[in-house]
């Protein structure tokens, strides 16, 4: 038979092909052979992914009776934490391990083979195997950026939980600026559609049944703008008249001041508030890109001082709070080892430094390596490359997530965060960020399988583990969609040109959001599109969510089909003009269009978001189809 043991995800550290196959009937029973009350969830996950193709499943703790699929923890034979034992043999199926975790771990190798490997009807048939296998890094996580407009719906976070833990994910985080009902701070959150405590301690429940940690995480510096613009907060700012920062096109007040004992009391308030609801005891207060400190308040004392001399003493009153509540402190590492790299071995012995970078090239080995040298625990924090994009970028995501996974692992990083943002409106659909989140799972369960990160059948395992497309095409369609940032013009850090051109109706003069662009290039790059998009109608997604799915990626593919469109007016009339001057008739026609796509973007979120955050977040749009129609 043609076992596709290449297609596991992620790849098991040992796999040895036995020389039979296993025939599994759709009536099966699945035998726990000892302490069973911890070794039920994997059986009740393996029953209930079994009704999807027909398989009827009896659990039994009984030692007697034939059973078809033994689950058992020894850690004698697997010593490591998280690890498991995979036999398929003519005696039928064995996952030993050596905890619960890596129990659940087997279980979900065994029903990636049942997947590859049932058809429609009649025994499952599975190639015989030996498989022992762990994790590199022992710990494993996606942060999701629920604080750029889009909150996700408690279902949506559900699938995304279910969809993680099948990847051997072990570690969430939910990026929060200001969409946390705090209790007092309405005025802050009133419009988000903000995550509740009753919600968290849910998911913080769901999450641990499936072996994942759910880490709270409260942005604590920086990124206060969403706080600090409301006049009850204003004076805490570094800059209360307000910056120019990336992140709103308004100029707004953006850091916290660091030498304002009230800073310290509004952080120990929401760190009160947001923590009970978690079970983990780690906690990611950010502290990065804190652009204006200095600029403002705290002149002085930084001009005394010196500027990471004042960000390291609020560093480690923060560290303070954080310990006094019984946590391990995690925070973003910019500042300290870019900026100030003097400092790191001043840094608190317990923290967790988060190296983080999302070009394909970013530094990761000479950061982390002098992290490693001052003795400090850290992760390193790739990202999915999904946002500023629509659609993704494939190869920097490839090359920027085994670059990570390689350097971490070589310096000793005790953890890998695979970052997903939505700087900007997060525009992009959830399903966008799906090949980041297997290729980001991949690398850091088998670390070795980075130093060759094209080499895996990555629209295959999609198709396979992610998508359910037994037509085998949406995975293609997800990876060559995610490659029009190639297409278009040149290669840009953090972003699509094609996105710029989407978001921004003003004159380009610098040409800088559209190097490279000409009118040639968005032609074919139109047919390109075209052409990725035509076996769609193939597509059999076997999810529950499949239809929304391929209604989330032609939403995608004809948003940057209109905006190749729209560079093509613009170029014909020269990028260092404004919108409005491309001729009436070019305009009345892409506003219709794109006035169709936002009807059509509104639908869309409300599947998986919450309606708090879509004004603002679908404003980059209309704001554009304004311009259009003035």
């Amino acid at each position: 038979m043609n076992a596709r043991f290449d297609l596991l995800a992620p790849k098991p550290q040992k796999l040895s092909p036995l020389e039979d196959q296993v025939s599994l009937p759709r009536s099966l029973t699945i035998r726990l052979a000892q302490d069973a009350q911890a070794l039920l969830f994997s059986a009740n996950w393996l029953k209930k992914n079994g009704h999807t193709f027909g398989i009827v499943s009896t659990i039994t703790a009984a030692s007697t009776g034939k059973a078809e699929i033994t689950l058992d923890v020894d850690a004698a034979i697997c010593p490591r934490p998280q690890s498991y034992r995979l036999v398929i043999g003519r005696d039928g199926v064995f996952i030993t391990a050596g905890d619960a975790a890596g129990l659940f771990y087997g279980a979900t190798t065994l029903w990636q083979l049942i997947t590859m490997h049932a058809g429609d009807f009649g025994n499952i048939v599975l190639p015989a195997v030996q498989i022992e296998d762990w994790p590199d890094y022992p710990q494993r996580g996606v942060m999701f950026d629920v604080s750029r407009d889009r909150v996700p719906t408690m279902k949506t976070l559900y699938e995304l939980v279910d969809l993680l833990a099948s990847l051997k994910v072990n570690q969430l985080q939910l990026y929060t600026e200001h969409t946390f009902a705090y209790r007092g701070h309405e005025v802050v959150w009133k419009d988000a559609g903000p995550l509740t405590g009753e919600e968290v301690m849910l998911l913080d429940a769901y999450c641990r049944e499936r072996h994942i940690e759910l880490v709270p995480n409260q942005n604590s510096f920086g990124h206060m703008h969403r706080w600090l613009k409301h006049d009850a907060y204003r004076h805490l700012a570094e800059s209360p008249e307000g910056i120019d920062h990336p992140f709103t096109p308004d100029k707004e007040p953006y850091s916290l001041c660091p030498i304002d004992p009230g800073s310290l009391d509004l952080l120990a308030d929401l760190y009160d508030q947001l923590l009970p609801h978690f079970s983990s005891r780690q906690f990611n207060v950010g502290l990065d890109e804190t652009f204006d400190l200095g600029l403002g308040r705290s002149s002085e004392a930084c001009a005394e001082k010196g500027t990471g001399r004042v960000y390291l003493e609020f560093l480690k009153k923060i560290h303070g709070l954080v310990t006094e509540r019984g946590r391990t402190m995690q925070f973003w590492s910019d500042i300290i080892v870019r900026d100030e790299p003097e400092l790191v071995s001043e840094l608190p012995r317990d923290v967790i430094a988060l190296e983080w970078g999302y070009e394909a090239d970013y530094p990761f080995a000479e950061n982390v390596a002098l992290i490693a040298a001052s003795g400090r625990s850290f992760y390193v924090c790739p990202g999915t490359s999904s946002w500023n994009t629509l659609s993704g970028r494939t190869d920097n995501a490839l090359g920027n997530l085994a670059n990570a996974a390689v350097s971490g692992y070589e310096h000793g990083a005790v953890g890998y965060l695979n970052t997903d943002w939505g700087d900007n409106g997060h525009l992009q659909p959830l399903p966008v960020s799906f090949f980041g989140f297997l290729a980001g799972a991949y690398f850091s369960w088998n670390a070795a399988s980075a130093q060759q990160p094209y080499a895996p059948d990555w629209p295959a395992m999609l198709d396979a583990h992610v998508f359910g497309d037994r037509a085998g095409v949406m995975g293609r369609i997800a990876c060559d969609l995610g490659r029009v940032y190639l297409q278009a013009g040149d290669p840009l850090h953090n972003s699509s040109p094609l996105f710029w051109l989407l978001t921004l109706p003003d004159a380009l003069p610098d040409h800088r959001q559209a190097a490279g662009m000409t009118i040639p290039r968005l032609e074919q790059t139109i047919s390109y599109i075209d052409e990725v998009m035509e076996p769609m109608r193939w597509a059999q997604l076997r999810r529950a969510d499949g239809e929304l799915i391929r209604s989330e990626f032609e939403w995608v593919a004809d948003t940057l089909a209109w905006v190749c469109a729209l560079g093509v007016a613009r170029l014909s009339v020269g990028l260092d003009k404004p919108v409005e001057e491309i001729g009436s008739a070019t305009r009345a026609v892409l506003a219709e269009e794109l006035g169709r796509l936002i009807e059509r973007y509104r639908v869309l979120w409300t599947r998986r978001s919450r309606s708090g955050g879509l004004k603002d977040s679908v404003g980059r749009l209309t704001h554009m189809m304004e311009r259009l129609s003035a």
